[in-house]
């Protein structure tokens, strides 16, 4: 039987540690497939890819537009600005120029988001909860305390 000293148990817990720490890392990437829910309603209205861009930002896009009980989706953005304007909204980059906070675990900001629906252009941030499966979205005007938030859900986390 081959004795274990003490510089091999020093590299094992070395290792488990290195491998807990990217387990950590990769929840907090949100990139992937999420679930936006209406703040003044709470139905799910949205299907948004997440991506992060070779420049080091993150942004996402509309994959699909979900309907349900009374409430028909636009498929068109039409109050929207240019180049945005009459586009479809599935397939639609609405969320872009995000990057992760240095001093925040979770947080990305620096971004902008579209409102298909309005065709209004705000500032972003996003927030991830600690077990990766929540996002919190914020649109703003000027400083973050002017603007409305959503809870995005990570797609196949519930």
């Amino acid at each position: 039987m081959k004795k274990i000293t003490l510089q091999t148990l020093f590299s094992y817990c070395a290792l488990g540690l290195v491998l807990s720490i990217s387990t950590l890392s990769y929840a907090a990437d949100v990139t992937g497939t999420w679930k936006t829910i209406d703040d003044k309603t709470g139905f799910a209205k949205s299907l948004i890819k997440i991506e992060k861009y070779t420049d080091g930002t993150y942004g996402g896009t509309v994959i699909k537009v979900l309907a349900h009980t009374g409430y028909t989706p636009e498929k068109y953005c039409v109050d929207c600005p240019e180049p945005f304007t009459h586009k479809p909204i599935e397939g639609m980059n609405i969320l872009w120029g995000l990057m992760p906070n240095s001093s925040q675990d979770g947080l990305y900001d620096g971004g902008k988001i579209l409102d298909p629906l309005s065709g209004h252009m705000y500032k972003a941030k996003m927030t991830l909860s600690p077990d990766g499966n929540t996002l919190n979205v914020r649109g703003y005007i000027g400083f973050s305390l002017l603007g409305r938030s959503q809870i995005w859900h990570r797609e196949g986390s519930h």
